[in-house]
This record gives structure tokens, C-alpha cells and sequence, in this order.
């Protein structure tokens, strides 16, 4: 159970995901956040007006997947952690994936890192293709790892 563990069951997650029909279009966000807290960083990082909060700052948030264009500035920040983005259409066989890391030492693009799942489960070892700093005052950074199509919806951290 999610408030127990903190671990998103299948139909938690059938709540936030994109249909496949808009995951084969491109890049997409995918916000996991299943807490109602006062936050809301996301909405306001997001140009497109793509996510919003409906029901004010204590409400879920919810994303248009047809306003949303992938370009990740959601995901640093995010202070949940909760906020990755998926590119289906990065390569034939591989899905680029879009996460938030905080940690010392940042990978560096073509190091090999382990995927996990949502429960911290090992899926691999994957390529770092981008490594994105959150800035000077956000020390979130986006690392972007390039995944088999079919692990696209289940890496959701790294280990270095």
C-alpha cells in the first residue's frame, strides 16, 4: 500500500500515466506525486501551463499530456523527487528516461549506472546520455539514461 511503503501500485500509477498513444508522439512528463500537500514548484516551472492544481495548492497534480512537451524543467523542481519524463521515441530500441538525482558523485554522460524500480529493485546497468544541473540554487540535477523500450515505465532511480 502506497502510505504505507511509499511504493505506487499499478492503479495509482494508471492515474498519472500517459496513454501509449501519447508516449509514441514524444518526450512526456510523468508526475507520481500521490500526496495531497501544499506544494506546488511544478506548476509554476511549467511554461506550457501543462500541469496544473485544479483544486488549489493542496491538490494533486494533474497533467495535460497534450500541452506537455518533455523539456524536464518540472523535474528539478520537484521536492518530492516525483517527476520524471519519458522519451519513447529516443531510439528504436531504447527509451530515454528523465530523472531527478541528488546526490555526490553526479554521473557523467556515457558512465554505465544501475536502474532501479520504484521499490529500489535493480533493472540493469544503462547508459547516462545527459546530465543536467538544476542551477546554482537548485541542487537537483536531471539525469537522463537511455533504457530497453520496455523498462521505460519502470526506471525510476539510479544507483552510481
Amino acid at each position: 500500500m502506497l502510505l504505507n511503503d511509499g511504493i505506487p501500485r499499478a492503479e495509482d500509477l494508471a492515474k498519472v500515466t500517459p496513454t501509449d498513444e501519447r508516449l509514441k508522439k514524444g518526450p512526456v512528463v510523468i508526475v507520481e506525486c500521490f500526496q495531497e500537500i501544499p506544494c506546488d514548484p511544478c506548476v509554476k516551472a511549467c511554461k506550457r501551463g501543462a500541469i496544473t492544481m485544479p483544486g488549489g495548492i493542496n491538490d494533486i497534480p494533474l497533467v495535460d499530456f497534450d500541452l506537455c512537451n518533455g523539456c524536464s524543467l518540472c523535474i528539478s523542481m520537484c521536492p518530492g523527487l516525483a517527476i520524471f519524463v519519458v522519451d519513447k521515441t529516443w531510439s528504436e530500441d531504447r527509451a530515454r528516461v528523465l530523472i531527478p538525482y541528488e546526490y555526490l558523485p553526479v554521473p557523467e554522460v556515457g558512465q554505465s549506472v544501475t536502474g532501479m524500480d520504484r521499490a529500489g529493485k535493480e533493472l540493469g546497468s544503462f547508459e547516462v546520455v545527459k546530465v543536467n544541473s538544476g542551477g546554482k540554487k537548485n541542487k537537483t540535477w536531471t539525469i537522463s539514461i537511455a533504457v530497453p523500450q520496455e523498462l521505460a515505465m519502470e526506471v525510476r532511480g539510479i544507483n552510481v
